[in-house]
């Protein structure tokens, strides 16, 4: 009866500790890619530093960019980084229905971002401005586009998390998922402070 009992608590051990270990080695992949991800933002933010005055002729960030919009934008952006935020301390908390309601919001926040950028290039391309226009153009579209597809992929993973949430609760697999979803939501905020203030500040204010 011991050795069973024995047994068991071995088997029990070795699971946590392979799901521990699982759960590490997640983590560590995500870094990574997170890493690979921010090489690849530095590469096209130094694209956009040697074309980003390259205007062929055609209009300028000033002429271009509405800083109360590009703002408009931010504020959301940040916001729904700290509802986020909020979702991760319920999901420590085990708050289940509140981590689902805080990433609804977030949700919500991130879509109304890609709304006012979608609109934004919209805007652009009818107006004769689209990304062929001029070098500056090009290295616009790139960049803040490659960020917008990057918000689009997250807003998918949110619904997804948000769903895993409500069918499965907060097992430590989610709970591992729901990690790596803030880290790469915070990851996208910074990115886009780094926007706004090399793109959108610097374009209107030199």
């Amino acid at each position: 009866m011991i050795a069973t009992d024995a047994s068991c608590i071995s088997e029990a051990s070795i699971e946590e500790f392979e799901a521990s270990n699982a759960v590490a080695n997640q983590a560590l992949g995500f870094w990574l890619y997170l890493m690979s991800d921010l090489a690849l933002f530095a590469a096209i933010f130094a694209t956009y530093a040697v074309l980003g005055h390259n205007y062929a002729g055609g209009p300028t960030g000033r002429d271009l960019f509405h800083l109360p919009y590009a703002f408009g934008e931010t504020m959301l952006l940040l916001f729904s980084s700290g509802t986020c935020g909020l979702a991760m301390l319920a999901m420590h908390d085990g708050r289940q229905g509140r981590v689902f309601t805080w990433l609804a919001v977030t949700f919500l926040l991130g879509l109304g971002f890609i709304v006012m950028e979608v609109n934004e290039f919209v805007t652009m391309i009818v107006g004769g401005s689209g990304p062929s226009r001029s070098a500056f153009l090009s290295a616009f579209f790139t960049l803040v586009g490659t960020h917008g597809i990057h918000v689009a992929f997250g807003l998918i993973w949110i619904a997804v998390m948000a769903g895993q949430v409500v069918i499965k609760g907060l097992t430590t697999p989610v709970q591992s998922r729901l990690m790596r979803l803030g880290m790469f939501w915070h990851f996208l905020d910074i990115v886009w402070v780094a926007v706004f203030t090399v793109v959108y500040l610097m374009g209107v204010l030199r």
